[in-house]
């Protein structure tokens, strides 16, 4: 461009900024507005050849925007260097003009390229660049008006967009959030979820935890192929009864007494779905039934339990286990058919009612003499408050669960289908996924009452599914597979897949396979867990929005420093009060505050 090349006092650009040569060598020494560096020549680009005795002499000249129109339009289309541009424009090159038309250039607008070949843009470029930077100035201006209404703790229907963003980050939708960085919020859900409420964007009826977990939020829909065509055994002699909670909608279990043997029918799923057909491969995605106070989001379509639950239709298909009991309480897999049966359906209520009467009271008999075979084996038994959290038309419900011999009735009936089904596999060599624990945490000296339930509950380890047989210590069986609600764990679903293949002479998965359904179920169910836990959470905080001025009953369980954890039965809920309390202590509580987004409930000592 000049017919000098670097020489001292140039003008020249280095990282975007304008920069002074102060020394020419083997290495070109700058000055620049942040101190002197030393530089190789093609760090820099020459601007103008100087002198230029000081940065502080580029400040802008005076300037007409007519004049860089007119400029521009001269040249639109062409090529030109920085030297002509500047002339065109100013009539005078100087490093001030200089570097006054390089910011023209370096803007972008109406020209771009390098000092030695500048395009200047043509009319069509320059319009949607244009029209690009108003959009963007406007977004802008969009984006403080917003950030200030947020100051204030407003917001119109303009900022839907922006809120919605803090709504996926509460929901885990998103991994960051722009706008509590903005905020100065920390990038938390809880934050984010605590924003929303303080707003009134959000209320409390939003619960964030499913989709924040990765939990499916709405039932499947995949077709579902005609119920297999094949031979059933007839028991539509035999009573049978579906014990369930109140209000349960997709009941999967139903029992028969006869004449000592124990029938336990289970919906007959893998009857209606074969392995890695469209419904296996979208429940295998699930992991299982999702069950939240506000609902239930299924595993399966529904129109498979409309088919398949017990007791919905006059008769129903189901896969029946016939066991054989002893008086000791061992167990033994006879034999399993698919079949019809007539299934009355019964709540746990009713069925309490009715234990001193035949069937009932042969089945407690039985249940009975299964559960102290199980204690004598190590089972674990914890006697802690459970409740049921619901949400009823816009009223959150917490009922406490009774300890009722009819729910242990039926707990036992599926653990020994559970072991029997185990046995028979492994005599059978047919692949399940076995469901197998640890025994718990040693500990000594546990105190008695709630307090010693509840450390003993911390001392549990996880049970996990595996294809080799093992103890299940918590349960005292020396095995076990669950396969008694395939209409809602996936895992108790490839287990009748694999039961129903091997009784019909087909090819069974071998390991591999049954172990990859084992580690893809595990991959979800662990979220489907969570999110139900975190659910009641949130719910039982609700709960206690609604009723502000609660007041109830603890018992100290734990102490954590100067403070006691708290059991309170009526919520199954632990909180924390201050001070140092003797252990299985009564305390009476009010509620004196909730944090919702962090799910906690704050206590005085009524």
């Amino acid at each position: 461009m000049f017919e000098n090349a670097l020489q001292l006092y140039a003008l020249v650009l280095y990282k975007n900024d304008p920069a002074r040569i102060t020394k020419v060598g083997k290495k070109i020494e700058i000055e620049t507005a942040n101190g002197r560096f030393s530089v190789r020549p093609k760090d820099i680009t020459l601007l103008h050849p100087g002198p230029l005795t000081n940065l502080t002499q580029l400040a802008m000249p005076d300037m007409a925007e007519d004049d860089v129109q007119m400029a521009w339009e001269l040249l639109s289309g062409g090529t030109t260097t920085l030297a002509e541009l500047t002339e065109l424009i100013y009539e005078a090159f100087t490093p001030q003009t200089a570097w006054a038309a390089w910011q023209l250039v370096a803007d972008g607008l109406y020209f771009s390229g390098t000092p030695d070949e500048i395009l200047a843009h043509m009319a069509m470029r320059v319009l949607a660049e244009e029209e690009t930077r108003a959009a963007k100035a406007a977004e802008q201006e969009a984006w403080e008006a917003f950030l200030a209404r947020m100051q204030k703790g407003e917001y119109t229907e303009e900022d839907a967009p922006y809120l919605n963003e803090i709504a996926n980050f509460a929901r885990g939708q998103q991994e960051r959030s722009k706008v509590l960085r903005a905020l100065g919020e920390k990038e938390e859900p809880e934050h984010a979820h605590a924003l929303l409420l303080k707003l009134g964007y959000w209320d409390a009826w939003v619960n964030p935890y499913p989709a924040r977990l990765g939990a499916p939020t709405t039932d499947p829909d995949v077709p579902l192929p005609a119920l297999l065509d094949e031979e059933r055994r007839d028991l539509t002699h035999l009573p049978a009864f579906a014990i369930d909670d109140e209000g349960n909608q997709d009941p999967d279990d139903a029992l028969s007494w006869d004449d000592g043997v124990l029938w336990v029918h289970i919906a007959d799923v893998a009857a209606l779905i074969p392995p890695d057909s469209a419904a296996d491969l979208e429940a295998r995605g699930r992991g299982a039934n999702l069950y939240l106070p506000e609902g239930t989001v299924y595993m399966l379509p529904p129109a498979a339990t409309a088919q398949l639950a017990l007791g919905l239709s006059d008769v129903s298909p189901a896969f029946s286990f016939a066991l054989s009991l002893t008086p000791e309480g061992g167990v033994t897999l006879v034999e399993a058919v698919p079949s019809w049966v007539r299934a009355t359906r019964l709540t746990y209520a009713e069925a309490e009612e009715q234990l001193t009467e035949e069937p009932f009271a042969a089945l407690l008999a039985a249940s009975q003499a299964y559960t102290a075979q199980r204690i004598a084996n190590g089972a674990v038994e914890i006697d802690l408050p459970e409740v049921r959290v619901k949400v009823v038309d816009g009223v959150v419900e917490i009922r406490p669960l009774p300890n009722l011999h009819s729910r242990e009735l039926v707990r036992d009936a599926m653990l020994m289908t559970g072991e029997a089904v185990a046995r028979f596999a492994l005599q059978n060599q047919i692949p399940l996924p076995f469901t197998v624990q640890d025994p718990p945490l040693p500990a000594d000296n546990l105190p008695d009452g709630l307090a010693g339930e509840f450390a003993r509950r911390k001392l549990m380890q996880r049970s996990q599914q595996s294809s080799i047989p093992g103890a299940h210590a918590g349960l005292g069986l020396p095995l076990y597979v669950q396969c008694t609600s395939p209409l809602r764990r996936y895992l108790d679903l490839v287990a009748h897949q694999q039961l129903r293949a091997f009784l019909r002479g087909e090819a069974v998965l071998d390991e591999q396979a049954l172990m990859a359904r084992v580690g893809a179920a595990d991959a979800v169910s662990g979220s489907v867990r969570a999110a139900e836990r975190l659910s009641i959470a949130h719910w039982t905080m609700v709960y206690l929005q609604q009723h502000s001025e609660w007041v109830g009953e603890g018992v100290v369980v734990e102490q954590k420093g100067k403070r006691s954890v708290v059991l309170i039965p009526a919520l199954a809920w632990d909180g924390r009060v201050s001070g140092e309390r003797p252990l299985n202590s009564a305390v009476s509580l009010q509620l004196t505050g909730v944090n919702l987004p962090q799910r906690e409930a704050f206590f005085r000592t009524a």
